[in-house]
């Protein structure tokens, strides 16, 4: 990203503040990061520029050298391994759901060997290779020159599939896998309101790391089943409720499900087909934050089959009205 501006990188201005930028970085990373781009180069391009500006411009001490020198003096004093030193993005990632270490050893072109393992857990373990930890940016990494650092453990990752209603209402869940030949379990609680494609850390409860360094850390990748009724959409769900010609004309009342129960609601007179009706707060949970999603009620004006002569009579009268 030669002669680049960090700062039109991530979109903010030259005076904003620690968390305007560190928002900024939040919101490129969540569209640019690889686990949701597998396999596009561009993308991948995008979200290196993105952790190297955030990096420089999230450290006073780097921002100001940056502000003073402008990105060629800069670089002249800071190397990019010097520019990722102490850089710690496992929070931010960990509350998209992402991990943080498998994605900058795989982008950066870390060095330490990936280890394989297998794992279980009702229908969701399956057997992975595991990457490397942010250490791995700078112990034999793509950066060139080589640092003598305590090797913290091997991070390991595990898909987990859960029901829907579990991904509603939180669970708790015991994952059985093998590691080092041995046969090992972990328990984890499932937060409500989590989708596919997030996932969740244990801190400290990877590989181990090698003499006075930490141990690596434990990810648990998210796949949620679908349901008959619900359609989900992030924190929102999508039902169908199917209607008569006549009750979209002169209005109704209906007994729709939700996910705890059932409520009746009023139908209009005059609706259309596939008009979305809200119901504020009836949606799922949301991850990690307060409150819930919202419900919509999609109305499908069913058309009969089939119709009698009378029943025909009584739209062609209606049709000689102008309906």
């Amino acid at each position: 990203m030669a002669g680049k501006d960090y700062y039109k990188v991530l979109g903010v201005s030259r005076n904003a503040s620690g968390d305007e930028i560190k928002k900024s970085y939040k919101k490129l990373a969540f569209k640019y990061h690889p686990d949701k781009n597998p396999g596009d180069k561009k993308a991948e391009e995008h979200f290196k520029e993105i952790s190297e500006a955030y990096a420089v411009l999230s450290d006073k001490k780097k921002r100001a050298q940056y502000d003073r020198f402008g990105f060629a003096g800069f670089h002249q004093r800071y190397s990019q391994e010097d520019i990722f030193r102490g850089f710690d993005v496992g929070d931010i990632f960990g509350e998209m759901g992402f991990g943080s270490g498998d994605i900058f050893s795989q982008i950066f072109g870390g060095g330490r060997r990936s280890a394989g393992f297998g794992a279980s857990a009702g229908t969701g373990g399956r057997r992975r290779n595991v990457g490397s930890s942010m250490e791995d940016l700078f112990d034999g990494g793509g950066f060139g020159k080589q640092q003598a650092y305590a090797q913290k453990g091997q991070d390991l990752t595990i898909d987990l599939t859960i029901d829907f209603m579990e991904a509603v209402s939180s669970c708790e869940k015991t994952i059985e896998y093998m590691y080092d030949g041995k046969k090992k379990s972990i328990k984890v609680k499932v937060p409500a309101g989590i989708n596919t494609g997030q996932k969740l850390r244990l801190s400290g409860k990877g590989g181990k790391g090698g003499p006075g360094s930490a141990p690596g850390d434990f990810y648990i990748r998210i796949n949620v089943n679908g349901h008959p009724v619900f359609k989900r959409k992030g924190s929102d769900i999508i039902v169908d409720k199917k209607i008569k010609i006549s009750e979209a004309v002169l209005g109704t009342s209906v007994e729709v499900p939700t996910l705890n129960g059932t409520k009746k609601i009023k139908i209009p007179p005059g609706i259309q087909s596939d008009t979305k009706l809200r119901l504020k707060g009836y949606g799922i949970p949301h991850f990690r934050k307060s409150g819930k999603g919202d419900e919509f009620v999609k109305v499908i004006v069913k058309t009969p089959k089939n119709l009698k002569e009378e029943k025909k009579g009584l739209f062609d009268a209606l049709a000689k009205e102008g309906f």
